[in-house]
């Protein structure tokens, strides 16, 4: 099946890690692979497959290739030439973190841990290879279970679900008070505009802007009793935010 003159083996693969990073394949969706099903662009599909081939299957090789590729690093801004594309890859595509990578991401933010059946605590989300274990927030944000091989088992629309779950559930606001993030800055002494900035760099890997910055401290109360209350729902907003859950 691995063999280097077996052309599908590589093709496939390289399409699958390609839609896992980009949320759309080349060919589209990757287990529907027929003739009547022909990729946006087969000399890009090649390319990736030769050089897979050559790498040895190095999976490692490849997920290097595609993040330093300057296709990947194209924004989701578009212009009136790319706006109506969604396969050719002219800019990226708007898409929100699968259900283990979005857990694992609030969990390190947080600084809390998990604990999944089978598994030590702090183990993370996508350490799970039974598709049995789960939780109610990677059954909400739609993580697959496996029963089949098909890719379709990854739920990645939102719903009314998810969002009260976040809002309102454990997922946030009961983790950022047991993290003790926020608590821990107060404590060594940060002002309320380098709580929010490291909160920023957390969240989002960039610090606020002017504008984003004197609006929420504007918010803070001056009661030092209440500072670090606003403070952490500065953090729940963020974590609420589309630019924290989405790839963009």
């Amino acid at each position: 099946m691995a063999s280097p003159e077996n052309p599908f083996f590589s093709r496939n693969l390289a399409n699958i890690v390609w839609s896992h990073f980009f949320g759309i394949g080349i060919i589209d969706p990757v287990d529907d692979v027929r003739i009547s099903n022909p990729s946006s662009n087969p000399e890009l599909l090649n390319a990736l497959a030769n050089r897979f081939t050559e790498y040895n299957y190095d999976f490692k090789r490849l997920v290097k290739d595609i993040c330093t590729s300057r296709t990947y690093q194209l924004s989701t801004k578009v212009n009136p030439s790319n706006e109506g594309d969604t396969k050719n890859f002219s800019h990226a595509l708007s898409r929100r973190m699968r259900a283990e990578v979005l857990l694992d991401a609030i969990s390190q933010i947080t600084q809390t841990k998990n604990k999944f059946k089978g598994l030590p605590v702090g183990a993370r989300a996508v350490q799970i290879a039974d598709g049995n274990v789960s939780n109610y927030f990677l059954r909400t944000f739609g993580r697959a279970e496996r029963k089949t091989v098909c890719s379709c088992e990854v739920k990645m629309e939102p719903n009314l679900g998810q969002a009260l779950h976040l809002i309102n559930g454990d997922a946030t606001g009961s983790r950022i008070v047991s993290g003790k993030v926020v608590a821990t800055m107060i404590t060594e002494g940060k002002s309320p505009e380098q709580i929010i900035d490291s909160l920023y760099i957390r969240a989002f890997g960039r610090k606020p802007t002017q504008t984003e910055r004197s609006q929420l401290l504007a918010q803070i109360d001056a009661d030092p009793k209440k500072i670090k209350q606003d403070l952490e729902d500065v953090f729940w907003a963020l974590l609420n935010a589309k630019e924290f859950m989405f790839n963009h």
